[in-house]
């Protein structure tokens, strides 16, 4: 699955992304799948949860990949 995520700010952190996609239910379970290694960030493993993600950028986990946008006003 490819899921647009738009946000109204510079940037969002990869930890808080995938909590507002909806594929995790808590801040605890983020950081576990993140440290873990199972998280891509634009196609290489990413371990820090803080990483911040702009418009453009992607984050993969569990088959579904999910694209950061710029909301539209």
């Amino acid at each position: 699955m490819n899921k647009k995520i738009p946000i109204h700010t510079e940037f969002i952190r990869l930890e808080a992304l995938l909590k507002l996609a909806d594929v995790v239910s808590s801040g605890g379970i983020a950081k576990a799948i993140i440290q873990e290694g199972e998280v891509l960030v634009n196609g290489e493993v990413c371990t820090m949860r803080g990483k911040k993600l702009r418009p453009g950028d992607t984050a993969t986990w569990n088959g579904n990949t999910f694209e950061v946008t710029e909301h539209e006003a």
